[in-house]
This record gives structure tokens, sequence and C-alpha cells, in this order.
């Protein structure tokens, strides 16, 4: 149910994902007009049910061409980038999107006088990290905040919710291996619901984030990923041995997958692993945080059971007694 109309339009990029739907929704809540920037908008049809009718509109735009992102942008009051992707693919590389992308919205939302700028990063953003991932969202974020100083930057953690690729992927490794293989068992996390990453994006555009500021969004728990593992089959009513992967040898391991279509793994992802995914002490102290944009950050028990239930035995049905 879409809020009253604010009169203001909003172009989003990567409105079609995982997190861009959940944020759709919510700036049509908050009475924003969307425009969703994308590839393929004849496959984002189901976006529009999120608002009133002509409230959410898809155009094509892709990062590569300036012409279109200029176009997208096109009488917009303010833009969202949540572009973004886990591993490259053809032409799609964290340089062409996390770096290029994100710099080139950048400019052209300057070009067009837009000051209300949403960038939306990751927690490990580092111009000096050894993995690719990390140091294209680093270049993304310098692009964007050399354009658009007023820019916010949002870094989350590992984001959960229905549509996520973490959880749904070991949930469905547990039905059917009797282990799950762990790289970095020790390696810390801070879930963050998808739900809590829209509503600081839609604070942002709102007006009531610090402008050109770096944000950092994590979920209330702090758990290694060993016990993220284990708060899942917990969920799922599954018992299951956890085996960790040495670094070494899931290095090798990713340097052979990775050449696989649809890569299961790639050393890149195994090197962002070997670093805790969390809020810094700073961010924490600095108020730029969840908490620091008035939001209340929602637990893991809260959200897992709402869409984990479908990989128990008997699904939403079943009961611990008989897993």
């Amino acid at each position: 149910m879409a809020g009253p109309l604010n009169g203001k339009l909003v172009t989003v990029f990567g409105g079609s994902g995982f997190v861009g739907r959940h944020t759709v929704r919510a700036l049509a809540r908050a009475g924003w007009r969307v425009r969703v920037a994308v590839r393929r908008p004849d496959l984002a049809g189901f976006l529009q049910p999120l608002g009133s009718v002509g409230q959410i509109q898809a155009v094509q735009a892709n990062l590569r061409y300036r012409w279109s992102i200029e176009r997208a942008l096109d009488e917009a009051d303010a833009v969202a980038n949540l572009v973004g992707i886990l591993a490259p693919s053809g032409r799609q590389s964290f340089e062409a999107v996390q770096a290029f992308g994100a710099r080139a919205i950048a400019e052209a939302a300057q070009a067009a006088g837009i000051t209300n700028l949403t960038h939306v990063s990751a927690i490990g953003a580092d111009p000096a990290s050894p993995a690719l991932y990390a140091r294209s969202k680093a270049q993304g974020e310098a692009g964007v905040l050399a354009a658009v100083p007023e820019a916010v930057v949002l870094r989350p953690s590992i984001v959960f919710g229905p549509e996520d690729e973490f959880f749904n992927r070991f949930a469905k490794m547990a039905q059917i291996s009797p282990v799950l293989p762990v790289i970095g068992p020790d390696t810390r996390f801070q879930p963050v619901f998808v739900g809590d990453v829209a509503a600081a994006i839609v604070a942002a555009l709102d007006g009531r984030a610090e402008r050109g500021t770096v944000y950092e969004l994590g979920g209330p728990e702090v758990l290694t990923f060993r016990e993220c593992l284990e708060l899942l089959l917990a969920e799922i009513y599954r018992k299951r041995s956890i085996v960790p992967v040495p670094f070494w040898a899931a290095k090798l391991q990713g340097r052979i997958l990775q050449m696989l279509p649809g890569a299961p793994l790639t050393l890149d992802q195994v090197l962002m692993l070997q670093r805790d995914n969390v809020v810094s002490d700073a961010a924490e102290a600095e108020g730029r945080t969840l908490a620091g944009l008035g939001i209340q950050p929602t637990s893991l028990e809260a959200i897992l059971p709402t869409y984990l239930a479908q990989y128990r035995v008997q699904g939403q049905f079943a009961d611990r007694r008989s897993a």
C-alpha cells in the first residue's frame, strides 16, 4: 500500500534486484514516485503492484552507456544506486559495474543538478583489499563522493531476507547433503535485514542522514560463519555436520570453480571471507549506523522462520519432533 504522494521522483538503479525490490516498495510507501532503471524493464513488471497505479515505472538503462543514465535521470529529484554483483560475468565485471558504473551515475547526477544521491556499497570496501570485489566497491564510493560530495553511502553487512543468496543457498545445500563445508568458520558477520536496508535508503533520500557520510549497516547480532549455519540448521530442523575448509584449499577450489558458468565459488569470495564483515567501532561511536538513522535493527530470529520453513522435511507443518 502506497502512502500519500510527496510529488518527488526518485530514479533507482538496480531496483529489480534483491535489495531493490524491497527499496522500491519502501519508497512507494513513503510517497515517492519511483522510476526503476534496469537493463531489462520487460522483466521488472512485478514491481508495479508495489505502489499505486502509475507510481512505479521501469525504464531501460545500462551503466556502460552514459546517455541511458542521463535519460533515466531526466527530471528526477533524487537517485539511488543499488547496482552490485557478487561475481563477474561476461561484460559485467566488478570494474564496469561497481567502479565505473557508480561513478557514471554520480557524474550524470551532478550534471543534472541532483545532489540527493544515496549509494549502496558494502562493509569491507577497501582500496587496499586483495579482493577485487572490495577494491571495486571502494573505487565506486570514491567516484560517487568526488562527483557528488553530498551523497550518502550505505555499507551493509550480509543482507538477509526472503530472496537472499546466503541462508537460502545453504538451506538448499542442507536438503541434499549430509555435510555443510564452511570457509572461514570463525569469520564474523553482522547480518542485516533487507527491510532495514531499504528503510535506511528511504531515510537517506528523505534527508534524515548526514550528507557526505558513510554509514555502516549491521543487525543486532554478530555471529561467526559457523554460528550462522548452526542457526540455519536449527530453523530447518536438520542435523548436518559443519566441516571447516582450510583457506589454502578454498583458494585452490575458487581458482578452478570460478571458470565454470554460474561459478559456485570464486577466489575473490574466499579472499573476502578472510576478513570480518561487521560494523566498525568508529561507525558505532560516531552514530553512522542504523540506530543513527533512527532504525531499530531486526533480529535474525524474527525473520528467518518466515522463509526458511520451506526447507524443513515437512515444510511449514514440520515440528522439531519430526526432524
